[in-house]
């Protein structure tokens, strides 16, 4: 992962699966969920620090389901 601010802790996370996760997820994960028409799902929002955010990869992993991406927003960042 390439940090755009040296030190400065992502805004929030975008991880994008594929499938369609049901929307009982959401709460499971403590992210926003929504189907992508192309298939997809993406899951959205603050993660607290590494540690959860490697939790929330491995739940993501022993469900089963494919990690497309993990994308990171930084404090300032317009994307």
């Amino acid at each position: 992962m390439t940090r755009s601010t040296p030190g400065a802790w992502p805004d929030a996370y975008v991880i994008r699966v594929g499938g369609h996760l049901d929307p009982h997820w959401a709460a499971a994960f403590g992210l926003a969920l929504a189907h992508d028409p192309d298939g997809t799902t993406l899951l959205t929002g603050v993660v607290a620090d590494q540690a959860a955010l490697h939790g929330t990869l491995a739940r993501i992993r022993d469900l089963g389901v494919t990690l497309i991406s993990v994308t990171a927003t930084y404090p300032g960042s317009t994307s």
